[in-house]
């Protein structure tokens, strides 16, 4: 049974797993991963599952771009399954391109209807910092991932380009 988490260096061992089926170059929606982190020492993934902890802290200041965000690593016991994060507000990058919401889940994990259940899981968290709609985002051609949302509720306002290309835009209002 799945289960949002906190980002934990316990499942180091299983999140270099899921980086191998996607591919050390991949970009992985939701993950806060940043070119520069060392997630290969034990000691670089914690600090890095540590600082991604502290983006949800309102009281912190967060780096030049970013904005506050809770991440969560979808587990099913010791087992990484992907990650979801969800942006407390949005820049100008977010509303343009990325939404409140972003979420990547394992190859081997896909097919299951796990991102459904994180979102799921993530819009009712959304609803508790009393957001009124969020913004998600994906490719054109990511029919997965436009299925995840609209079984959501996801509305779609258009496909346009964006700063990162074209993304198909849904609002989901909680």
């Amino acid at each position: 049974m799945p289960a949002l988490i906190a980002p934990t260096a316990r499942l180091h061992a299983s999140w270099l797993e899921a980086r191998e089926e996607w591919g050390s170059d991949a970009h992985l929606d939701g993950a806060g991963l940043a070119a520069d982190d060392d997630v290969r020492t034990a000691e670089g993934f914690a600090a890095w599952a540590e600082r991604l902890r502290a983006y949800g802290d309102r009281s912190v200041p967060v780096e030049q771009g970013r904005v506050h965000a809770t991440y969560w690593w979808i587990a099913d016991g010791d087992t990484y399954l992907g990650c979801i994060d969800l942006r407390h507000y949005l820049n100008a990058f977010l509303l343009d391109a990325g939404g409140h919401i972003g979420y990547s889940v394992r190859p081997s994990a896909r097919g299951r209807g796990v991102a459904t259940w994180a979102l799921g899981e993530a819009l009712y968290e959304a609803r508790l910092l009393a957001m009124d709609r969020v913004l998600l985002t994906c490719d054109p051609d990511n029919e997965a991932s436009a299925r995840t949302i609209e079984r959501n509720g996801g509305v779609l306002e258009d496909v346009r380009e964006t700063l990162i290309g074209a993304k198909r835009r849904y609002w989901i209002d909680l």
